[in-house]
């Protein structure tokens, strides 16, 4: 019998060194879609080492995470302050969620209000999903950005 996704997924997050973004792609694939209510609070994030730049940008930033208050009324980045606190980093503004046909399914995505984003979230387990971020802002080559947030 084969692993199941949370299996799976669960291999890749604790692999140290960098993934092969080939097998996160899939693992993604396999998650089943989230409702926009399902993502309904504040989450912590984790990042992927697939050698993609903004698995390095997110280290500089201090990504912490997202919150998510409504499907109208998000914080897409969060960072950790100098005091560790959990702080909104406005220069990226706020965001909302839409059940969005990305990679042949439909599910939650976090289109951001002004900036050429949208992250794709699929479920893993009730507090861990598994992300993907489609994004004008980085060359074509750099492909898709998987991410994954954990529930505070």
């Amino acid at each position: 019998m084969g692993q199941t996704t949370e299996e799976k997924f669960n291999a890749l997050k604790n692999q140290t060194g960098q993934v092969d973004g080939k097998k996160v792609a899939e693992v993604f694939d396999e998650a089943k879609p989230v409702t926009p209510d399902q993502l309904t609070g504040s989450w912590v994030g984790g990042s992927f080492d697939t050698g993609h730049p903004a698995h390095k940008k997110l280290g500089e930033v201090k990504w912490a995470g997202k919150d998510f208050r409504s499907p109208e009324d998000v914080d897409p980045m969060v960072v950790y302050g100098e005091n560790g606190e959990r702080v909104w980093a406005e220069s990226y503004g706020r965001a909302r969620l839409r059940e969005i046909k990305f990679r042949g399914v439909v599910s939650t995505a976090m289109v951001y209000d002004n900036l050429p984003i949208i992250d794709s979230f699929r479920h893993v387990k009730d507090d861990v999903v598994i992300g993907a971020m489609d994004s004008k802002l980085l060359p074509e080559k750099a492909g898709t950005y998987y991410f994954y947030l954990s529930k505070l």
